[in-house]
């Protein structure tokens, strides 16, 4: 089960890899498989694995957040 977790997260990461080395024409499609590799990982893991996910992207936000308020 715990390569479950990698192979989702490898899945998702290449397909915003992929996203990011074409034109933009095929966003849906990319888009919908790397969000649903993410959300069906967050699912199979474990109760500590998604609190960590969970605390990451709250992070990230904060950071974006910051980095658009002193843009304006």
């Amino acid at each position: 089960m715990p390569s479950a977790y990698i192979l989702l997260l490898i899945v998702s990461l290449a397909a915003v890899w992929i996203y990011w080395q074409t034109s933009q024409d095929i966003f849906v499609l990319v888009a919908l498989a790397g969000l649903g590799c993410f959300i069906w990982g967050f699912s199979w893991a474990p109760w500590g694995v998604q609190v960590l996910i969970v605390v990451l992207l709250l992070g990230i936000q904060k950071c974006y957040l910051s980095d658009a308020q002193s843009l304006e």
